[in-house]
C-alpha cells in the first residue's frame, strides 16, 4: 500500500471515529445493548457522576477490633469491608465507594442514595453465613416446577437446590489458607466449635458423595463434595483456587463467622444541587478554557493550530466516550484531571509543531518535515506521558477516593494524548501536505 493511500485510509479512519464517540457522547442517546456469541453487553451511556456531583451520602465507620488478635485486625476490617461493598452493590447503589482508613475506620460513599437510613440499616446487618444440605430429587423437581413460568437458566437454579441444616457463622471458629502437601494448592481450612463439630459430622455422615453448599448473604460462595465423614470440626475447601481467590474466600468466611462490630460515627448528606452548580461551574471553565487554548494555537501555529484544535475536539470526544462506555466515575477531581490531560495533548501538539518548524527552516519540504518533526518529538512526548502515567497508577492504587478519580482520568486522557498526537494529528496534517497549502510555508508559521 503505498503512502498516500494509507494517509486517506487513515484520514476515514479518523472520520469514522469522530462520527461514533459524537454519537456516544450525544447527551440524549439512550445506550446500546449487545447480545451475540452467547455474552451480554449493555449501557445506558450516561455519565456516572459521583458523590460531590450526583448527591448523595458519606459515611464514617469506626470498627471494634478489641477482640481481634493483633496480626488478624486488618484481615477481619477487610473482610467487614468486603461484605459491607457487597451489601450497598445488592441495594442498588452506582458505584459505591467502600474503603479502609486508619486502623479501624471505613468509609462509605453512596452516591445518588435517597433513603439514607435504609442504607445504613442495610449495612449496619450482622453477615450471614449458612451450610446447606443438597434437596433431594422430589425436591428439586418440586422447586423446579414452582419456578417453571420464571424463565430462570437451570444452571442459575441449580446453585439453590440446597436446603437449610442449622449450621451457620455462629458455629465456625474460624477459617485460613493451607497449602496442600502434595499438589501445593492453596485451600482453605474451616474450624467449628464444638456445637458446630457435631452438627458438621451428622451433616456429612448423612451426605456423603453429595454436595453441601456455603452460602454468604444468601449466595453461594463454595459448594464442595463431602468424600467422607468429617467428625473433628475441621473442613478442607479444595478446588482450583489462586491465592488471592482463597484468601478473598477466608475474608468472607471470617466475617461470617467473626463480623467485626461497626458504629456509625460520621454522617454527611451531600445536596444534589450541589452537584448540579459544580457541574455547570466545571463546563463554564472548560470551555472559556479550551476556547483561549483554541485561538492561541490557531494564531500562533496557524494552518497547524487549525489541525490542532480538530485534533483536540477529536480526542475530547474519544476520552468522554471512554468515560461512559468504561464506565468511569466523574468527580470533581476526575474532570480536573480531564481538563489536565488535555493540556497535556495540547503540549504533545507544541512540541510537533516546533519540530517540523525547525525542520522546514532547514530547507526540508514539508511531507519531509512533517516525518522528521515527528519522529524528533516523539521521544519527549513518549517520556514525559510515561512518567506521568507511572505516577497515576500509583496516585490510583494508594490514594483516597479523590485522589484516585483525578488518577484515572487522567491516566486514560494521556494514554488517549499520545494516540491522538500521533495519529490523528500526524494523519490530518499529511492530508494537508498533499494538497497547494503546503507550498505556503507562512500557514505553517515559518518566513521564506
Amino acid at each position: 500500500m503505498s503512502s498516500k493511500r494509507k494517509t486517506l485510509l487513515n484520514f476515514i479512519l479518523i472520520i469514522l471515529l469522530a462520527v461514533t464517540t459524537a454519537y456516544i457522547v450525544y447527551p440524549k442517546n439512550q445506550g446500546i445493548e449487545i447480545q451475540d456469541y452467547g455474552i451480554n453487553y449493555s449501557n445506558d451511556l450516561k455519565f456516572r457522576l459521583g458523590l460531590d456531583l450526583q448527591g448523595g451520602t458519606h459515611l464514617i465507620y469506626q470498627s471494634d477490633l478489641s477482640q481481634i488478635e493483633e496480626n488478624e485486625k486488618s484481615t477481619a476490617l477487610e473482610g467487614v469491608r468486603d461484605v459491607i461493598e457487597r451489601r450497598v452493590n445488592a441495594f442498588g447503589v452506582s458505584e459505591p465507594i467502600v474503603q479502609t482508613t486508619k486502623k479501624d475506620r471505613l468509609i462509605v460513599e453512596l452516591a445518588g442514595i435517597k433513603d439514607v437510613n435504609q442504607a445504613i440499616e442495610m449495612i449496619g446487618e450482622t453477615p450471614l453465613l449458612e451450610f446447606k444440605e443438597e434437596m433431594t430429587e422430589e425436591e428439586k423437581s418440586s422447586l423446579r416446577e414452582q419456578l417453571k413460568d420464571s424463565n430462570i437458566p437451570e444452571e442459575y437454579l441449580s446453585q439453590f437446590f440446597y436446603k437449610g441444616a442449622d449450621l451457620g457463622g455462629k458455629q465456625l471458629d474460624r477459617a485460613d489458607v493451607i497449602f496442600n502437601p502434595n499438589t501445593y494448592e492453596p485451600e482453605v481450612q474451616l474450624q467449628f466449635n464444638s456445637e458446630g463439630k457435631k452438627l458438621f459430622a451428622e451433616i456429612t455422615e448423612r451426605n456423603v458423595g453429595k454436595k453441601v453448599a456455603i452460602y454468604l448473604d444468601g449466595m453461594p460462595i463454595s459448594i464442595p463434595v463431602v468424600n467422607e465423614p468429617i467428625t473433628d470440626g475441621r473442613a478442607v475447601i479444595s478446588g482450583s483456587f489462586s491465592i488471592d481467590e482463597a484468601k478473598t474466600l477466608v475474608q468472607r468466611l471470617n466475617a461470617g463467622a467473626l463480623p467485626v462490630p461497626i458504629k456509625l460515627i460520621s454522617q454527611q448528606t451531600v445536596d444534589a444541587s450541589l452537584g448540579k452548580d459544580s457541574i455547570e461551574k466545571s463546563i463554564i471553565a472548560a470551555f472559556i478554557g479550551f476556547a483561549l487554548l483554541s485561538l492561541f494555537m490557531i494564531i500562533y501555529y496557524r494552518i497547524q493550530g487549525i489541525i490542532a484544535v480538530i485534533a483536540l475536539i477529536i480526542y475530547a470526544l474519544l476520552v468522554l466516550s471512554i468515560f461512559k462506555l468504561i464506565p468511569v466515575t466523574l468527580t470533581l477531581s476526575g474532570i480536573a484531571g480531564f481538563i489536565l490531560s488535555i493540556g497535556m495533548a495540547v503540549d504533545a501538539n507544541v512540541l510537533i509543531f516546533e519540530r517540523i518548524k525547525e525542520e522546514i527552516r532547514k530547507g526540508k519540504p514539508v511531507t519531509i518535515a512533517i516525518e522528521e518533526g515527528f519522529a524528533r518529538a516523539w521521544s519527549s512526548i513518549f517520556d514525559s506521558n510515561v512518567s506521568t502515567i507511572i505516577t497515576c497508577i500509583i496516585l490510583a492504587y494508594f490514594g483516597t477516593s479523590i485522589i484516585e478519580g483525578f488518577a484515572i482520568t487522567l491516566g486514560i486522557g494521556v494514554v488517549l494524548s499520545m494516540f491522538s498526537a500521533m495519529f490523528i494529528t500526524k494523519t490530518l496534517l499529511k492530508i494537508t501536505a498533499m494538497t497547494k497549502l503546503r507550498k505556503n510555508l507562512r500557514l505553517f508559521g515559518v518566513k521564506k
